[in-house]
């Protein structure tokens, strides 16, 4: 009866550790490569995803620095829709003068903190925080309200 104990203790303490830190989920800085790896099931979303064609001639255009920081879940649904839909638009965009950054964070808001700095509020997933010239010009927040190149080009356009 102890061993039988003993085992639905170690069988449930393993689930609550699998279910607390899924495989999938990153944390922290991570690069688009290290993204795709752990959530493969996002690439066919970046291939899939095709940009409007006047947002994405505008952010062709760009003469001038943007810096996109990114913070997104691997869990979050609004996340596997919206920053796979970025990555086309970058690629296609193949603007040097627009780079991102990504920051990854855990479903558990009372972990996220560390990985946020101390200067930005960031509430909700996905949160595109975008810089013009190292001056933050504006934010998508979880859904853009029109595209995600539309909304950035109407950032850029400001």
């Amino acid at each position: 009866m102890l061993s039988r104990i003993v085992l639905i203790t170690i069988v449930a303490l393993t689930a609550a550790f699998a279910a607390a830190f899924p495989p999938d989920e990153l944390t922290g800085s991570v690069t688009r490569s290290q993204i795709l790896a752990a959530v493969p099931d996002w690439e066919p979303n970046v291939a899939a995803y095709q940009p409007k064609t006047e947002a994405l001639e505008a952010l062709k255009k760009a003469s001038e620095p943007v810096l996109i920081e990114i913070y997104f879940g691997t869990w979050c649904s609004d996340s596997k829709a919206h920053v796979p839909a970025l990555f086309s638009v970058l690629d296609r965009a193949d603007n040097p003068l627009l780079q991102a950054s990504y920051m990854a964070l855990p479903r558990a808001k009372a972990e996220r903190s560390r990985f946020i700095p101390a200067d930005r509020t960031i509430d909700k997933l996905p949160t595109f925080v975008v810089f013009l010239n190292g001056k933050e010009i504006g934010r998508i927040v979880e859904t853009p309200a029109h595209s995600v190149e539309e909304d950035l080009a109407a950032l850029l356009r400001r």
